[in-house]
């Protein structure tokens, strides 16, 4: 699978995450082996404006330097009071063009702020970014969130399912998705009431080192296809870390259904939906452990790959 979105929580570098789905990536780009790095979404710290955004970018910048000699490009953009015209579009040009985007952790409601500002701000366009976004998904191009970044990434943000209204359209790169970041257990409950709330979206609660990786597009019916695939890391070998690592003690991709039922999805597991563009028509089905079911009945309803799926819708 090729995907276009990386959603995921982390402590730190693991390498399954970071080398075999990001790294790689850019390393094997077809027209250059670039990670653009954005870590807007860190706040102001004592009025430096800098400081927060550049450690952001040292936490991911040791990782890379390992691959320098493959010849892996790599470099932050920072979000400046200060930024010009010609600042801005040399952010366009990569944002277009990387093989690799990232959108850092942080506060997720500044970051987006920002991201939607600059186009407005630049070119008159508010939702300028969210569309290169969306041109790099159909592009095949991967643009990663991580923390405040997977947030950000999907239909809402997921103070959406708090009450929070202003401000909380996501990108949409996971269509009809919303996440929890540096999930576990103890918020199961906040998991559970916003798959209720938000009813045509899909709830995941994404624990550190664990994400979704996912395509999406649009099927010649016009229904709306997505596959995931859920992501599951416990390369991390840092005994003092293992707190931090949810997966290292055993934590799986959590998720509700509207109706209450729980689901936890381990590494390699795929599910595949199709939705009309109007939201009215849901169906999704689950491939695990070599056998497929149906998302919502939880048994085979006679469809045997995902491939299979999307031809017949």
């Amino acid at each position: 699978m090729r995907g276009t979105a990386l959603l995921y929580s982390s402590h730190n570098r693991g390498s399954f995450l970071h080398n075999d789905y990001i790294v790689q990536r850019a390393l094997r780009g077809r027209q250059n082996r670039r990670i653009l790095f954005l870590p807007m979404s860190e706040t102001v710290e004592n009025g430096n404006e800098l400081s927060r955004q550049e450690f952001s970018y040292g936490g991911f910048e040791w990782f890379f330097r390992f691959y320098d000699r493959f010849g892996l490009e790599y470099f932050p953009f920072y979000w400046r009071s200060t930024l010009r015209k010609e600042d801005v579009d040399q952010l366009w040009h990569h944002l277009w063009s990387s093989e690799v985007v990232i959108l850092g952790g942080g506060h997720s409601r500044t970051g987006l702020r920002r991201y939607k500002e600059l186009g407005a701000r630049f070119d008159g366009e508010w939702g300028k970014f969210g569309r290169l976004l969306h041109e790099r998904q159909a592009r095949g191009l991967l643009t990663v969130g991580f923390s405040a970044g997977a947030d950000q990434l999907a239909e809402y943000l997921f103070a959406r399912t708090q009450g929070v209204q202003a401000d909380t359209d996501g990108f949409g790169l996971a269509r009809n998705v919303i996440c929890t970041l540096h999930h576990d257990g103890g918020r199961n409950g906040e998991l559970r009431e916003g798959a209720r709330r938000l009813p045509h979206c899909l709830a995941f609660g994404l624990p550190n080192d664990a994400g979704i990786y996912l395509d999406q597009g649009v099927l010649p019916s016009g229904n709306h296809w997505q596959v995931i695939e859920f992501v599951v890391d416990q390369s991390w070998t840092e005994p003092r870390d293992y707190w931090h690592v949810k997966t290292r003690s055993g934590a799986l991709v959590e998720h509700f259904y509207a109706d209450g039922r729980h689901w936890a999805f381990q590494g390699g597991d795929r599910l595949v939906r199709v939705q009309s563009g109007d939201n009215r028509f849901h169906a999704a089905w689950v491939h695990s452990h070599g056998r497929m079911m149906n998302y919502h009945s939880q048994r085979y309803d006679g469809f045997d790959s995902i491939d299979e799926v999307l031809a017949r819708h």
